[in-house]
């Protein structure tokens, strides 16, 4: 089956109403695993967006050194300083974890790797986080150092339906290369269906000049124009994007507000991770046209609003 584009009415039917009956926290709450001494940009972006597009909540999980910096980017975000780099290990993996999942039962979505870093305590607190985010059943976006994670342990997510994986060009080679597939002689929706596959039907969103998604079986594409400019901080936009249309997706699974229920449960991620590809993609156009080669990650934000405007009627 060719990839397609889905049927925009459908996929708005995620998005819930904004309504006086809805209490704060209905509308998402979101987790970010990531920041670290030197990477603080990335979570706040991956947060920031998810609030700009429109969750009630969000919580990020990072290192002291990284904590102070965040807050002092944005009092929206709530930033807890409980990781710890290797060289600054003053309590076990074991009670981390114990402290972060203390706080899962206020979150739908956990997205984890803007700004984590490489550093082996790191990884490994966020490994163990996934697999306490896998007990819960809630969804999860990996993104950035995560790939790195699932590069080196893929059954981390291997077989988690609800997890979502965002890989540029080079991780994606990477995932493909680990799970020992070869990318010659295919189309690239055709190769991310196959590195689904191999993960056991996790969603995959193959970043590119064109955005593949696909769940192993479908595969719908985004062609939307973006910007001409590639700074850093898009990726993490993108997953913050993705990880707001999963709480809301979580929202539309529980009925918090009245709906058809058109859209089958297995095609949630799919469709949010779409529709995050063409707010994302929207963003990053809008900006570049106001800023031209001067525009940075920041711009985008800032479009998120007029985005989501155009998506929700075109």
């Amino acid at each position: 089956m060719p990839p397609r584009i889905p049927d925009i009415a459908k996929v708005r039917q995620l998005v819930p109403p904004l309504s006086q009956e809805l209490h704060k926290g209905q509308a998402g709450r979101v987790g970010i695993v990531g920041g670290s001494e030197d990477y603080t940009g990335a979570p706040y972006f991956s947060g920031i967006a998810a609030m700009r597009v429109g969750v009630d909540l969000c919580h990020v999980f990072c290192e002291p050194g990284a904590a102070t910096v965040i807050k002092a980017y944005s009092p929206d975000l709530i930033v807890h300083p409980y990781l710890r780099t290797k060289e600054k290990l003053d309590s076990s993996i074991g009670e981390i974890v114990d402290t972060v999942t203390g706080v899962f039962n206020r979150l739908h979505v956990l997205v984890v790797g803007p700004g984590l870093s490489r550093d082996e305590c790191m990884i490994d607190t966020a490994k163990e986080l996934i697999m306490k985010a896998r007990e819960q059943n809630m969804a999860i976006v990996v993104d950035a150092d995560g790939l790195f994670l699932v590069q080196k342990y893929p059954e981390t997510i291997q077989g988690y339906k609800k997890a979502v994986l965002t890989p540029n060009v080079v991780e994606f080679q990477r995932l493909c290369e680990r799970m020992d597939i070869n990318a010659k002689d295919h189309s690239k929706d055709q190769i991310a269906k196959q590195l689904s596959k191999a993960l056991g039907g996790v969603t995959v969103v193959q970043k590119g000049t064109i955005d593949y998604i696909t769940n192993g079986d479908k595969v719908l594409q985004c062609d939307v124009q973006g910007g001409l400019k590639r700074m850093g901080g898009q990726g993490d936009i993108l997953s913050g994007a993705i990880a707001a249309f999963l709480a809301w997706g979580k929202a539309y699974e529980e009925n918090v507000w009245n709906h058809s229920n058109e859209i089958h449960i297995n095609d949630i991620s799919m469709y949010a991770s779409w529709s995050a590809c063409v707010i994302s993609r929207t963003s990053s156009n809008l900006a570049f046209k106001k800023h031209g080669r001067s525009v940075l990650t920041s711009h985008m934000l800032e479009e998120i609003g007029a985005s989501y405007d155009q998506f929700m009627k075109h």
